[in-house]
């Protein structure tokens, strides 16, 4: 397919809006997925930029969506009945597995995708980076054993 603007422009709103970029190319009259990252990676009429700014967008969509799917408790309970006749409420955990396996996708890309921003560690200065967890753990260990809790 011909790099055209209007549907390059359609593609980069759909990303913008968080939608996957296999997802996209999946509609009808939409290029291949190949052929994007290809125009992109030729930076066919300047498109690069674009790209890359409707992708940011688009984390910034996918990490609201981890306070989303966190915050539904929608389908986190069942009613079982029990043998007896007796309706039971119980935890539907394949929905609360789900929940998780889909936060910690969506955790793990933005920390590769912007691991400034959601990365586990932050740079001081390119010189040294600093795992706050680990200082975070010292301090309780120097507190506890300083009051004795």
């Amino acid at each position: 397919m011909v790099f055209n603007q209007s549907v390059f422009d359609d593609i980069c709103e759909r990303l913008a809006e968080g939608q996957t970029l296999r997802e996209i190319c999946r509609r009808p009259g939409m290029p291949s997925h190949s052929t994007v990252l290809r125009w992109v990676s030729d930076n066919r009429e300047g498109c690069a930029q674009q790209y890359a700014r409707a992708r940011d967008f688009g984390y910034e969509i996918m990490a609201d969506e981890i306070l989303e799917i966190a915050d539904d408790g929608t389908n986190d309970w069942m009613e079982r009945q029990q043998r007896n006749g007796s309706i039971e409420t119980v935890t539907n955990k394949d929905h609360l597995e789900r929940s998780r396996q889909r936060i910690d996708a969506r955790k793990w890309l933005l920390s590769k995708a912007l691991p400034k921003k959601y990365g586990d560690k932050q740079t001081i200065d390119g010189k040294f980076s600093v795992d706050w967890a680990v200082v975070a753990q010292e301090a309780a260990d120097k507190y506890k054993k300083k009051h004795g809790s």
